[in-house]
This record gives structure tokens, C-alpha cells and sequence, in this order.
């Protein structure tokens, strides 16, 4: 009997295999695919010899992973590559702000008014930014606060809506940088807690930058799958798991899937009825022949760049998306440049492209002009510089993870309780009703991202149980 058994390859998965291996319990992974990745893949979409990432790009909670950190991912691959700067935010005058690795570099670019508004913001968090990510990422209760002081001072700005926050600001382009790093989770800008979510981002930016992987998000995956074989662990790909009966023998299971397909293989019935998925996303893969046309010259040297002309403009995306079931007419993109630092991502002068904007859950319409047309107000002739391009709407991206339901890529809406307290209200979330299996996915805390934080939590649930049986 083995000890433990992974269902799902993601991020998450892999990670929580990893630390039960490490710990010496025997360990054997099932995915349902015929590669590893879940949400860290790399594949050539276009064209031959353009790589691109079908979901995630850039990682600024990969490379701040309490968990990633632990691991020797470097003997096994990875190496994180940062673009001169983690971030831009162009606006329709020409004119960017940015999120510099400095913080005095990122306040002036905000403006005299604001500069000041903003250090005071980040600076008091900055020096425990290690011990207030370990503790922000291990909640709740899987772990007790190393610096509960400080956790507390980050609760009280950052539980509070974000647009109360972005109130301190004065200038639009503070509010609207502000605006884009919440909306990287897909939350309306008024919902609880979204103030901590765009300081997570900003303190990650400060604190280690906003890197891609050299070679792709795939690098992430391997060097985790080789190091679990390493660890005496094995790997089967091309098998779904319909129902418990289909694994093999085990002390504990441990699942990487949406709460959905956990309550249909482990027959939960209606146990997580009360999980809300958020919105889809639509997302685009372009090969370019050369590098995006900027207008402003700061988001040529960024890793990522958001996209939204102000606050308001964001805000009202995010709500049509939601609230009100319709793709925006100017939707808020994040787009990665991953070609701009990693040469091996594309031919020799020819570039990849990674673009999405936020749609209604399971949305069957095309966006690309839409999109486009939103590229085209900040980098005029882009559209002259697409070699190709590959779409995906909600109904691809959930048929290429089944943890994507509705297009949803944070495997569940980012708002209300459900922010902190997921898949259900529990200080033991990791936990099911039988008392062998576990869920580690994207649905657990700490949310979405490739951190592995939520494999490594829920790993730590199991290893306990497995020493007191």
C-alpha cells in the first residue's frame, strides 16, 4: 500500500507530492493528460519554434513561494529570467507607470503627488516581506504567524476594498497601476480584501521582481516532476481518474481538481454546492515578427504590461465580466512579453505574445477584436506585426483543464469569504469528509498562482495524519 496518492500534475499537485516524498512516505501521482503542467505548460500553439504558455506566463508569486524557495528547483532546471522591469502600465497620452524592483522608481513614475502616498504604502511592509508571505500564503491555521504583529497592521490595510485604498491616491495613475494588480485575480475593485491582493503583487514586484521562466512555465513543472522521481516517486500521465476505486491502494489521497470533479469521483453529493466559480477569461497566443510597437517607451523593457486606459475603465471591465454577463467592449488585459528577456522562446527577431481579458463564466464568443482593438490605442500597428495567433474562450481552456470550469482560471471566484475561507468555510480546508481524501487544488488557500503554497499546505495536513496513524 502506497502512503499517498496525487491526482493532477498542476503546480500544486506536483508540489504536494514533493513534500510528502521528501518526508519519506511512498508517493505515486496520476494525470489525466499525457503531459504534466496543469496551469504551468509550455507548447508551440502557432507556429514551430515559438513557444508560448497556454495559462500562466509570469510568476511573481512563483518566484516568492514560501514552498518554490525550500526546493532546489535550480539543480533540476528552472531559472528565473526578469525583463528590466517587472511591470508597465501604459495610458492613451503616451505616458506609463511602472512597478520597478525599486520602490523610489516606481513612486516617481505615479507622479509628485503621489510618490510620497505610495512609499508609505509599501515601505512599512517591505523589510518583512519573507515572513509576512509565509504567513499570508499559510492561512488559515495551518500554520501559527511568525510575525502576527505585522499581519495584523497588513489586514487592516489591505481587507478593506482596494478602491478605499486607492482613495489615498490623488492621480489617475496611481489608481489605475493600483486598479491593474487587483485585477490580476479577476475581483470586482469593490470586494473584500482586494486591497491586500494589489499589495501582494506590489510587494512581490519590490521584493524578488516579476520573472518568466527560461524556456517556458513548463521548466516549473519539470523540475518539480524530476525532482519528485529523484525523491523515489512516480509519475503515471494518460490516466483519468473517474472514481476512487480506479487508484490504487493508499493511506491518503490527495487531489489537485476543482471541487466539482472531487465531489464526482469521491461521490461527495452535494458537499461543495456552495463553491461559486468566478469568470472566464479570453485568451490569445500571438508569434509576432518583431516586438510589440509601444508608444510609451516603458513597457518595451517590461516583463508584463497591463492594459486598461484608467480606474474606471478597469473597474467597469471587471463588472460587465461578473456582475453583469457581457464581455466588455474595452476589456482590461494583462499581456507577457516573455521574448523581451528569453531569446529561446522564439526564432532569432521574432517574438511571443501572451494576451487575455476577462469574460462571463463559459462565454462562447470571440474577443480578438475586441482585444486588438485595446492593443492597437497603446501600440499602433500591432496587428501589422501577427505572424499567427491562437484563441481560446472559456469552453477551450476548461477542455484543456478540467480545473478551468467556465474558463475560470482561478478555479474559483476571488471574492467575498471565498477570498480567504475556500472551497467551504473551514479552518481545515484541505480536509473532506472522508477522512483519506484531500483537496490541494487552486480552490484551497492561498488561491490562485503558481506558488505551490496550496499543494505544500495541504501536504502538511496529510504528513501529519500519516505520522499519528
Amino acid at each position: 500500500m502506497l502512503d499517498a496518492v496525487v491526482v493532477g500534475a498542476g503546480p500544486n499537485g506536483l508540489t504536494a507530492a514533493v513534500e510528502l516524498a521528501r518526508r519519506g512516505f511512498s508517493v505515486s501521482l496520476f494525470e489525466a493528460r499525457d503531459t504534466i503542467g496543469g496551469g504551468a505548460r509550455t507548447e508551440e500553439l502557432t507556429l514551430p519554434g515559438f513557444r508560448h504558455d497556454p495559462c500562466s506566463a509570469a510568476h511573481p508569486l512563483g518566484i516568492n513561494s514560501p514552498a518554490f524557495r525550500a526546493l532546489p528547483l535550480d539543480r533540476y532546471g528552472l531559472e528565473w529570467l526578469h525583463a528590466e522591469l517587472p511591470m508597465a502600465h501604459p495610458f492613451p497620452d503616451g505616458t506609463a507607470a511602472v512597478l520597478s524592483r525599486s520602490v523610489g522608481e516606481t513612486a516617481a513614475s505615479l507622479g509628485p503627488r503621489d510618490a510620497g502616498t505610495y512609499r508609505r504604502l509599501v515601505e512599512p511592509f517591505l523589510p518583512h516581506w519573507d515572513t509576512l508571505a509565509r504567513d499570508f500564503m499559510s492561512l488559515p491555521l495551518t500554520a501559527l504567524p511568525r510575525d502576527p504583529v505585522t499581519l495584523a497592521r497588513f489586514g487592516l490595510v489591505g481587507l478593506p476594498p482596494s478602491t478605499w485604498l486607492t482613495r489615498r491616491f490623488r492621480d489617475e495613475g496611481a489608481k489605475a497601476l493600483f486598479a491593474g494588480l487587483v485585477a490580476h485575480v479577476m475581483a470586482p475593485l469593490t470586494g473584500f480584501a482586494t486591497g491586500a491582493i494589489g499589495l501582494v503583487f506590489a510587494l512581490a514586484a519590490h521584493a524578488r521582481g516579476w520573472p518568466v521562466a527560461r524556456g517556458g512555465s513548463q521548466s516549473i513543472s519539470d523540475a518539480l516532476a524530476a525532482y519528485l522521481k529523484d525523491l523515489g516517486g512516480t509519475i503515471h500521465t494518460d490516466y483519468e481518474v473517474k472514481r476512487l476505486d480506479d487508484l490504487p491502494p493508499a493511506r491518503a489521497y490527495v487531489f489537485d481538481t476543482s471541487p466539482t470533479a472531487l465531489a464526482r469521483i469521491a461521490g461527495f453529493g452535494r458537499y461543495y454546492e456552495g463553491f461559486r466559480y468566478g469568470p472566464g477569461v479570453f485568451k490569445i497566443d500571438y508569434a509576432l515578427d518583431g516586438p510589440v510597437p509601444w508608444t510609451a517607451e516603458e513597457p518595451r523593457a517590461a516583463g508584463t504590461v497591463q492594459i486598461g486606459g484608467s480606474s474606471a475603465e478597469i473597474g467597469t471591465a471587471l463588472r460587465e465580466a461578473s456582475r453583469l454577463g457581457r464581455a466588455p467592449d474595452r476589456p482590461f488585459l494583462i499581456t507577457v512579453q516573455p521574448s523581451v528577456v528569453d531569446p529561446t522562446r522564439a526564432p532569432e527577431g521574432r517574438h511571443v505574445f501572451w494576451a487575455y481579458g476577462h469574460v462571463p463564466s463559459g462565454w462562447t464568443g470571440d474577443l480578438t477584436d475586441a482585444v486588438e482593438r485595446q492593443l492597437e490605442r497603446f501600440a499602433p500597428g500591432f496587428r501589422d506585426r501577427v505572424l499567427a495567433r491562437a484563441t481560446a474562450g472559456p469552453p477551450e481552456l476548461a477542455a484543456r483543464n478540467a480545473n478551468y470550469v467556465g474558463g475560470d482560471i482561478a478555479s474559483g471566484a476571488v471574492s467575498g469569504l471565498q477570498i480567504l475561507l475556500r472551497p467551504r468555510l473551514s479552518l481545515h480546508p484541505y480536509r473532506t469528509p472522508h477522512p483519506a481524501v484531500y483537496i490541494c487544488s487552486s480552490a484551497t488557500p492561498p488561491g490562485p498562482g503558481v506558488h505551490g503554497m496550496s499543494g505544500h499546505n495541504a501536504a502538511k495536513a496529510v504528513w501529519r495524519r500519516l505520522r499519528q496513524t
